[in-house]
């Protein structure tokens, strides 16, 4: 993928700037987490940033997006929608094809959902309903993948499975994460917002900890 030129992006609510003005860019084959308390503005920075890259992202959101009355073979399988044209779209809603069946098994098995495929997303649990929301991005094979709090919901063991398979997948990411640990662990560049600003900007190699607390 080419690198992601970000420049004087700004958000505002009720007429107040919440966000901005900031550039940043973004280079293939990095691993980016953004750091920083409620409310620092990560969610809508990743917003901004999808506005620019929609065409070639695969999005995680923190509301996650699903259909709940759909199994969770079909909201895995939106993941590749565009890929495909709309009779065979309507075909897999109707009566899910074989190879494509094939394709999502292994992606539930690996985030530990393997016979959750057939059922519906409103009766699963919160942490079941982000790893369906992980698959539809994993499946979806972009060119960047970008995610809001993905492992918010899972256990120490799980998030580490997760966030370990989202970076073996995608060359390039942005996570907007609260554990530090985990973002020192599987990103190499911590970008930290702090009241709508870019308060840090650093290699992972080059940070601890402490460099990253006060931003919470």
């Amino acid at each position: 993928m080419d690198a992601v030129h970000l420049r004087n992006l700004t958000a505002a609510y009720g007429g107040q700037q919440v966000l901005g003005p900031i550039s940043l860019d973004i280079r293939p084959g990095e691993h980016i987490a953004l750091v920083g308390g409620s409310g620092a503005g990560k969610s809508t920075l990743l917003g901004l940033l999808y506005d620019q890259v929609r065409d070639r992202a695969a999005l995680v959101p923190q509301e996650q997006g699903l259909v709940q009355s759909l199994p969770v073979f079909h909201n895995v399988y939106m993941g590749r929608l565009a890929a495909h044209s709309r009779w065979y779209n309507l075909l897999n809603l109707v009566w899910p094809r074989r190879r494509e069946l094939r394709a999502i098994e292994p992606l539930l098995e690996k985030l530990g959902i393997p016979d959750k495929l057939r059922t519906p997303v409103a009766t699963l649990s919160g942490g079941q309903k982000q790893r369906t929301a992980i698959a539809r991005a994993l499946f979806q094979e972009a060119e960047i993948l970008l995610a809001d709090e993905p492992v918010s919901a899972l256990d120490g063991p799980l998030a580490h499975v997760v966030m370990g398979l989202m970076t073996e997948s995608y060359a390039t990411s942005v996570v907007a994460l609260h554990d530090i640990d985990l973002a020192l662990r599987y990103c190499d560049r911590i970008i930290g917002i702090q009241n709508g600003q870019i308060a840090l900007d650093d290699m992972t190699r080059r940070l601890t900890p402490s460099d990253i607390l006060p931003l919470y």
